[in-house]
C-alpha cells in the first residue's frame, strides 16, 4: 500500500461517521509508503479529537507512534490513547501503549486503538 492511499482511507472512513462535522488532516510523506499525519476532527456537541500518526504501510499498517486526544468543547480532555514510553513505573501490561481517562494522572492500560475504534468509542460515548 502507498501512503496516500492510506490517507484516502482515512479520509474515508472519518466520513463515514454521521457525528463528524468537519476535519483536517495533514501529512508529511517521508516515502512511498511511509508518513507522519496530524489532523482534527470536530463532533457535533463542539467536542475534538485530535491526532497524530507515524506510520509504514508497506506490508501492514505499523503504527510507530501514535496518539489520539478526544476533548470537550471547552477543550477539557475526555481521554487520550498514545504510546508515548513516560509510564513505565507503573508496570502497564501493555506499556507502552496507555490510555488517559478524564484527566492526565488517570492512566490505564490499554491496547493500541486504531483511528477506527477512537471513533467507535467517540461514537458510543455520544
Amino acid at each position: 500500500m502507498l501512503i496516500k492511499d492510506y490517507i484516502q482511507e482515512i479520509r474515508e472512513v472519518i466520513n463515514s461517521f454521521s457525528l463528524v462535522t468537519s476535519f483536517s488532516i495533514t501529512s508529511d510523506e517521508r516515502t512511498g509508503d511511509r508518513g507522519f499525519l496530524v489532523g482534527e476532527i470536530s463532533f457535533i456537541d463542539g467536542s475534538i479529537l485530535y491526532w497524530g500518526e507515524f506510520v509504514n504501510v508497506k506490508t501492514i499498517i505499523y503504527r510507530g507512534m501514535y496518539a489520539y486526544q478526544y476533548m470537550t468543547a471547552s477543550k477539557n480532555l475526555i481521554f487520550r490513547y498514545d504510546n508515548t514510553r513516560h509510564h513505565k513505573k507503573l508496570n502497564l501490561p501493555n506499556f507502552p501503549h496507555h490510555k488517559h481517562d478524564g484527566s492526565e494522572d488517570n492512566v490505564i492500560s490499554s491496547n493500541a486503538p486504531t483511528l477506527v475504534d477512537v471513533l467507535q468509542e467517540i461514537e458510543n460515548l455520544g
